[in-house]
């Protein structure tokens, strides 16, 4: 059905607490880019939020219906697909039904999608909201306000990409990806416990077997700062290299190769 038709109530779970979560996939000449690390998330991700998963959410039943809205929209080359779920029924802040309820929306993207950008991202910090290193901050949950007061930030202060701090003010995430820096032929990105989302294209890289030594390690402000390359990660770019944080510019070399490299291992 087309995007500006009614479909949710006024009791839906989502909209009144933002109670669910969502994947964000890309599709590829019909097919669905790492479907196993993306049904793996969504499983954890309900286990997580204490949904009672029915037996037919199986990973083949979603790439049937996601291959058919792609066939039907007529997007099968190159889309970017949303899977949102949220909990049936109504209730208050306790919820009389575990069932979760489902929408899947499908956009056309670009062929550049594929390309590594010309021209470095900038980086800023967001002041104004922290996330905290429980279970929840690596579910990429329905409540999105941290991230969309980040985004607003990079918007007021003319950057491309927002970073947000845990409560230790380490390095979690930013408003749209994971964060990893290169420094002196190494790669690191901040460990779950640091408070990111469990990104998928993160999960690929680093159990992906790649010309680098790539690992988990917390990271500081100061970190990106004294970094020799930052990149961020996700589903729908892949790699983005960052030119700019503050006062310091970076170049591309490591994030060029592992750009290659990466969509070499998927396509």
């Amino acid at each position: 059905m087309a995007a500006d038709k009614p479909l949710l109530t006024v009791d839906n779970r989502s909209f009144r607490y933002g109670d669910g979560c969502f994947e964000t996939m890309k599709v590829y000449q019909g097919q669905l880019l790492l479907a196993d690390l993306h049904f793996e998330r969504l499983v954890a991700s309900l286990h997580i939020l204490h949904f009672h998963i029915p037996p037919h959410f199986t990973k083949d039943y979603f790439i049937d219906l996601i291959q058919q809205l792609c066939r039907t929209n007529g997007v099968s080359d190159l889309a970017r697909v949303r899977l949102t779920v949220w909990r049936a029924g109504t209730g208050l802040y306790d919820p009389v039904d575990h069932t979760p309820h489902f929408l899947i929306q499908s956009w056309e993207l670009p062929e550049h999608i594929f390309e590594l950008n010309s021209t470095g991202l900038s980086l800023d910090v967001f002041p104004d909201a922290v996330k905290t290193g429980d279970k929840l901050s690596n579910v990429k949950s329905n409540n999105c306000l941290p991230y969309v007061l980040a985004a607003m930030y990079a918007r007021q202060h003319q950057v491309a990409e927002a970073v947000l701090l845990n409560q230790y003010g380490r390095v979690a995430d930013t408003t749209v990806a994971n964060v990893f820096i290169v420094k002196d032929g190494d790669v690191f990105t901040p460990p779950l416990t640091e408070g990111c989302v469990c990104g998928v294209m993160r999960k690929h890289i680093l159990t992906t077997e790649f010309p680098f030594h790539i690992q988990e390690r917390v990271l500081t402000v100061r970190d990106l700062q004294t970094a020799d390359e930052i990149f961020l990660t996700n589903a729908i770019y892949g790699i983005r290299w960052v030119g700019e944080f503050g006062d310091t510019s970076y170049g591309n070399a490591t994030s060029a190769i592992l750009h290659d490299l990466l969509y070499e291992s998927m396509l």
